[in-house]
């Protein structure tokens, strides 16, 4: 569905999609790419790049401002390993603290 007049959330996947996999496969073997961008755009992404239907990318829920998602490829394609994520691990305090 066409939300106030932007663009359809398939078409999104259809202009986001492609610019990550291009970064992809420029990384280096055990390489991270970070991308950051708009949930909706996001979560498009996501749906896309698991090869999810478009009626089903809302099952994932939004992206909190500040969080993230972490997808991983798998032997069968992408994985989502992560998603919505906002919590770094807690810094180890010395004996001193």
């Amino acid at each position: 569905m066409r939300r106030g007049g932007g663009e359809l959330e398939t078409e999104v996947a259809d202009r986001a999609a492609p610019v990550v996999l291009h970064h992809v496969e420029k990384l280096p073997e055990d390489g991270t790419l970070v991308v950051v961008s708009h949930g909706g755009t996001i979560r498009t992404t996501i749906g896309r790049l698991l090869g999810l239907e478009s009626h089903h990318w809302e099952s994932l829920g939004g992206l909190s401002n500040c969080c993230w998602s972490v997808l991983g490829q798998g032997a069968r394609g992408w994985r989502l390993l992560e998603h919505n994520a906002g919590t770094l691990p807690e810094p180890v305090l010395g004996d001193d603290d």
